[in-house]
């Protein structure tokens, strides 16, 4: 998928249901924490890819998971997607001014109790990236058309608390992404393929 017809779907009003962790589970969080994350899609000669990182294997957290680049909302940013941007740049040394985003699809509810934004941004090229190895491992990329092809977005269901729900992961070359990072790349196909009804 090429920048231009990536705008045209991206732009197109969808009404399309959002994908969210374990229904079940999240909804016991009375203040959920506000988080943004950063899909940055990088031009490349065959078309749009995604930009990952695999969080390091040391974090208290959520260790060597497949991941965007963000973290979670601090009082001294301006706004959910200025986290996005700062997080960012902290975890892979790349600089996204406001004008490269182009906007956000809807939250995505974690089981841990945050409500994630995703961003979406262009880079036409992108420097060495600069690795903060105390929170990412390394950054990899992946053509946006394999991650948004319905084909290629699988999943297993679990049934917890009396109540089955979905968990998405999507297969690249020897990895999988999963969890909640799949379910926004879910959302993100949802928006760009469904038809308006």
């Amino acid at each position: 998928m090429d920048r231009h017809t990536f705008i045209t779907a991206f732009n197109h009003c969808r009404l399309v249901e959002n994908e969210h962790d374990f229904p079940s589970l999240h909804e016991n969080f009375a203040s959920p924490r506000d988080a943004a994350v950063m899909i940055l899609l990088v031009e490349r000669a065959n078309g749009l890819h995604v930009m990952f990182t695999r969080r390091a294997e040391h974090l208290k957290h959520h260790a060597g998971q497949i991941s965007f680049p963000g973290g979670k909302y601090e009082t001294f940013d301006a706004s959910l997607q200025h986290t996005a941007i700062r997080e960012t740049e902290e975890e892979i040394g790349i600089s996204i001014g406001h004008n490269q985003v182009l906007g956000s699809i809807g939250q995505y509810a974690t089981i841990s109790g945050f409500h994630v934004t995703p961003y979406i941004a262009i880079a036409d090229s992108i420097p060495p990236l600069v690795i903060d190895k105390n929170e990412v491992a390394y950054a990899f990329e992946v053509p946006l058309a394999h991650c948004i092809n319905p084909q290629n977005i699988l999943s297993h269901h679990i049934t917890r608390f009396d109540k089955t729900f979905p968990v998405y992961f999507i297969p690249w070359q020897d990895t999988y992404i999963w969890g909640a990072t799949a379910g926004m790349l879910k959302h993100l196909s949802n928006h760009l393929l469904s038809k308006v009804n």
